[in-house]
Formats: C-alpha cells, sequence, structure tokens
C-alpha cells in the first residue's frame, strides 16, 4: 500500500504544471531545474499566439529545498499575430478575462492569462500574472498585439468607442 501511495505522490507531483502545448524546455542549472516554454492560443482570438516561459523544479531541488508541491510563479509572456486575427466574443471591461491558467502547486499558486482590449490604442493586451500572495507584490509580464493595420475581423463588429 505505501509503495502505491508513494508512486500516487510522484505521479501528481510530475502532473504539477504541465501544460499539453509545452513547444520546449532546457534545464538551467545543476539540479536539473528546467525552464519551459508552451505556446497557448488565445481560445477567443483566432491568429493570435503566445509563448509563456515558466520554471519547474526538479527532483534535486525539491529534495533539497522541501516544499515538494509548487513551482516557483516566475513566468514570462510574449505574445504575436501568427495569423489572420479574428476576435470572437470577447469582453470589452477594464478587467479584460481569464484566457489560461495553470497550476503550479497542489493547492493555492496559479499562474494565469488574461486579455485586456485597450480600445484607445486597438491593441490586445496579455499579462501573465501569478495568483499567490507574496508579500503584498504579484510577479507579472506582459505583451501586446497591436491590431493597427491589421484588419480583424470582429465577430460581434467592431465595438464603438466608450464614454
Amino acid at each position: 500500500m505505501r509503495i502505491l501511495l508513494v508512486l500516487a505522490f510522484f505521479l501528481t507531483l510530475a502532473a504539477c504544471g504541465r501544460s499539453d502545448d509545452e513547444v520546449g524546455g532546457f534545464t538551467n542549472d545543476w539540479t536539473g531545474n528546467e525552464i519551459r516554454i508552451d505556446a497557448l492560443a488565445d481560445p477567443k482570438v483566432e491568429g493570435v499566439t503566445c509563448h509563456l516561459t515558466s520554471f519547474d523544479r526538479s527532483f534535486l531541488d525539491r529534495i533539497g529545498k522541501g516544499n515538494w508541491f509548487e513551482d516557483p510563479s516566475n513566468a514570462s509572456i510574449a505574445c504575436r499575430q501568427t495569423g489572420p486575427i479574428k476576435i470572437g466574443d470577447i469582453s470589452l471591461a477594464k478587467s479584460g478575462e481569464e484566457v489560461f491558467n495553470q497550476r503550479q502547486s497542489l493547492v493555492f499558486k496559479k499562474i494565469a492569462v488574461r486579455r485586456v482590449y485597450d480600445e484607445a490604442h486597438d491593441t490586445l493586451v496579455y499579462v501573465v500574472y501569478s495568483r499567490q500572495i507574496v508579500n503584498g507584490s504579484a510577479k507579472m509580464a506582459l505583451s501586446t498585439v497591436s491590431l493597427y493595420g491589421q484588419n480583424p475581423v470582429w465577430e460581434k463588429g467592431r465595438p464603438t468607442a466608450r464614454n
């Protein structure tokens, strides 16, 4: 029975933070810690792909530092036009909407990507951030995709200026 519990523990640990859209990755130190690169397609905006880098702790790092069940919240994002842009029913609210989230621990920590439409500059803004509270500050990164000159197709029509 103990062997099954240990096996279940390691399978759960290995699944934490993994993505089906992994493009690549590489180890960055002698303990085997890895930087992963994932491609994220915005489900409501065709023709935009975001590449997200995140950190995956190695077995040696987990043994040495404890805290078996989580990876750091460090992440970076770059979003680009990768085809003709077709915009679906996106939120035009100032807070935008969540496009993606990925668990970085078994309980509380997640990395999320949020899209906000900057109507004044005709730009899609993508922010990757951690949901873990760390001394009152979140780790985040930002990327933008300008729609200027791209003639995107808006499924529900181009938004009119808000007052």
